[in-house]
């Protein structure tokens, strides 16, 4: 199994940096990076998908950001404990006819040993939103460091 710094047990900052690091792989919007992340056994709850192993999870994604269109989301840390990260999302996409929605949730994380994430619950709402409402403007990819965070732009 390979390790994926930051490991259990987390602090506050090693937490922080474990969401920011998802955040910037999930804007890559690459499936086969993505996967990395997760244990080969990963077991997900994702709205009504539960999608169990990372092939598994590397379909869902393939097909998740076939459909949303580009994607940029922003995560922040919640809460933490030894093993365990929960994390509030947001994240702005269009569909194939030009609509767009701003997708809100929250994450449960659990983490083996090696700093990769064995369970991934989350709970999503999508809300339709006018182009002139959207938030996150930074160039597809990683969204930079002075870019706000969710708290910061009232989400």
């Amino acid at each position: 199994m390979e390790t994926r710094p930051p490991v259990p047990p987390f602090t506050r900052e090693t937490a922080i940096q474990k969401v920011r690091a998802a955040e910037d792989a999930w804007n890559t919007r690459d499936p086969d990076r993505v996967v990395l992340a997760y244990t080969l056994d990963t077991i997900w709850r994702n709205r009504a998908e539960f999608p169990v192993g990372r092939e598994r999870v590397r379909e869902f994604l393939q097909r998740k950001w076939a459909r949303e269109l580009g994607c940029r989301l922003i995560k922040e840390m919640w809460a933490f404990g030894e093993n365990r990260i929960a994390v509030r999302f947001a994240y702005e996409w269009h569909d194939d006819a030009g609509n767009w929605y701003r997708s809100y949730g929250n994450e449960n994380w659990e983490f083996a040993q090696s700093g990769q994430m064995h369970r991934r619950f989350a709970s999503i709402n999508d809300l339709p939103i006018k182009e002139a409402e959207r938030k996150y403007f930074w160039p597809l990819g990683r969204r930079s460091d002075d870019h706000p965070g969710l708290s910061d732009l009232g989400l």
